[in-house]
């Protein structure tokens, strides 16, 4: 299996978000400060992502929401770190291993919570605005398992 060089999210932290007042101590938000800025090109394009707490480019915890458009996919990869994902709306379905294979893909409603340890190939695909939040450790990265499948190389 071929993976691509993990990428970090640069320039893309709470404190160009809403919690740029935000201390270490706490960090509050309601549901209107949330603000929402283009994905970065780690994955595919269309999706919008908010940090809501730390730098997913730095050592330390951090919490991103992903807005995924309906139709959204995003190809089987894995993570350097652990990914613990709540879907906060629509339904997110999430599928393992090396290949996309929608028809063996669980659809997870909103509510619904998955954990998984760095390296476990997973994919993705969404039939609705889904929008899900990643609590991880930094610095974050996306490996994807087809490096053709990376939105990286599709840029240049």
């Amino acid at each position: 299996m071929k993976l691509i060089h993990v990428a970090i999210i640069s320039g893309l932290t709470a404190s160009t978000g809403p919690a740029s007042a935000q201390g270490m101590d706490h960090t509050m938000l309601g549901p209107q400060d949330v603000k929402w800025v283009k994905a970065p090109p780690s994955v595919p394009p269309g999706a919008d992502a908010s940090v809501l707490y730390g730098d997913p480019g730095k050592d330390g915890l951090f919490v991103l929401r992903l807005k995924l458009p309906k139709g959204y996919a995003i190809p089987p990869h894995t993570h350097p770190k652990p990914e613990i994902v709540t879907v906060i709306s629509g339904t997110f379905t999430l599928g393992m291993g090396n290949v996309a294979d929608k028809s063996n893909a669980k659809p997870l409603p909103a509510g619904s919570f998955f954990a998984f340890a760095p390296g476990m190939a997973h994919y993705a695909f969404t039939d609705e605005e889904t929008v899900v939040q990643i609590n991880s450790t930094g610095p974050w990265g996306i490996n994807y398992v087809n490096p053709k499948d990376d939105p990286r190389q599709k840029a240049q």
